[in-house]
């Protein structure tokens, strides 16, 4: 029998509800331990839910996704299909229902999922097809165990190998960029590698495992900078493989250190040592994420660029601090020294806990969960918004941390 400790406060909630005599009912036991035992995750994931199960009601077009929410208002900008961050709010949705098994919340996630089949199943038009279709479908399968969504996963691995250079090493990130980049690569392609390997041990073609394998070496070899920041963009002669040089698209400046791609590392190379067990890649993890630390702000939230001269009058980016949590937490549970263990889950957590503050959520002010992001600041665009990208991995921030903290307890 388990014994819990209430705090004061709690108790004394309890004791005055319980006497008031204008109270329906008597405040039993086991509600005083379920206010005692509900965590701070908890009572944002619960304020989560609700707010995106009004906002689920509010959509009405299954093929129409929101993106981002400009200054003074409160409803999101939505976006087609073919827009890259179109498997997010059903990736939410996912989330939401994993968190509170609400009917209602599934069937809006199987709404806005099944628009995105027809990525899977179109030639590629860039690397973004995990991030539409795992976040959309991926989750679904993990949470439903559909045999449809397994079909288009499978689908969508093939499609987005077809992007694959054997030459390079590395999937095609941009096509349409070549232009600028030549034949490119850029980090935020280290997430969809997710996609290949899961096809690769669930059915789908072995060469799969060795494409995405292939593309996290040669990332690690040409976009980790010597100091474990990361450049954007490495650009590569198509026909000889050989590396060109390393740029940016979105950061400040090519050497600069854009906060979100030093996320995508972290994240994305400790999710390839989990399907790998290549320790290079847990180590390159390791050292991004200590980068990431060092170069943090007093409050701990980073700018959208380490390296902006606008600094402290630069904006921040709510949606790094978010990648970046999740990958200090998978990085933290793939580590067998203690102390780097909890050095690295108390860096997520406590990134976790930033956005989970006033400063962060957005309350009343409008649809999303999160404030300050920012998507592409050298193009003006998405400055200091809501992005919907931003409140996908703050749920799954919030979803992870609250998985470890029950494997922690059960010990």
């Amino acid at each position: 029998m388990k014994i819990f400790k209430l705090t004061t406060a709690v108790f004394c909630m309890a004791l005055l509800l319980s006497c008031n005599n204008k109270a329906e009912k008597k405040v039993t036991s086991d509600e005083v331990v379920a206010v005692a035992s509900k965590t701070n995750e908890d009572v944002i994931l619960d304020k989560s839910v609700v707010k995106i199960k009004t906002t689920l009601q509010n959509l009405k077009s299954a093929d129409s996704f929101p993106r981002n929410i400009t200054k003074g208002n409160k409803e999101w900008n939505l976006v087609d299909v073919k827009d890259w961050c179109s498997g997010f709010w059903p990736g939410v949705l996912w989330y939401a229902y994993e968190y509170s098994n609400d009917p209602e919340i599934k069937a809006g996630a199987e709404k806005f999922t099944a628009p995105l089949k027809t990525i899977a199943y179109t030639p590629a038009e860039n690397h973004d097809i995990g991030f539409m279709v795992y976040c959309s479908y991926g989750n679904g399968y993990r949470l439903t165990g559909n045999e449809e969504y397994k079909t288009v996963l499978l689908s969508a691995a093939d499609t987005l190998a077809t992007l694959y250079n054997p030459k390079v090493g590395t999937i095609l990130s941009w096509p349409g960029m070549k232009h600028k980049f030549q034949y490119n690569t850029i980090i935020d392609n280290m997430m969809n590698l997710e996609l290949l390997f899961w096809a690769a041990k669930n059915g789908g073609d072995k060469s799969l495992y060795d494409i995405a394998n292939s593309h996290a070496e040669k990332s690690m070899k040409y976009l980790v900078r010597p100091d474990y920041s990361i450049y954007h963009v490495a650009c590569f002669d198509e026909k000889t493989g050989e590396f060109i040089e390393g740029r940016t698209h979105q950061g400040y400046a090519d050497d600069s250190m854009w906060a979100r791609g030093q996320g995508w590392g972290i994240y994305g190379f400790a999710m390839s040592y989990r399907e790998t067990g290549n320790k290079e890649f847990l180590t390159t993890s390791q050292k991004l994420a200590d980068h990431f630390i060092e170069r943090l702000p007093e409050d701990g939230m980073p700018y959208w660029d380490f390296d902006d001269p606008k600094i402290p009058n630069a904006p921040k980016d709510a949606s790094a601090a978010g990648v970046v949590a999740c990958g200090m937490l998978e990085l933290s549970e793939h580590l067998e020294d203690p102390a780097l263990k909890e050095k690295y889950f108390n860096a997520g957590k406590e990134l976790i806990t930033l956005l989970g503050s006033d400063a962060y959520m957005s309350g009343d002010t409008n649809e999303s969960l999160l404030l300050h992001s920012t998507g592409h600041l050298p193009h003006n665009s998405e400055i200091d918004v809501p992005i919907i990208y931003s409140d996908y991995y703050f749920m799954e921030a919030l979803l992870r941390l609250k998985k470890i903290e029950n494997k922690i307890a059960q010990k």
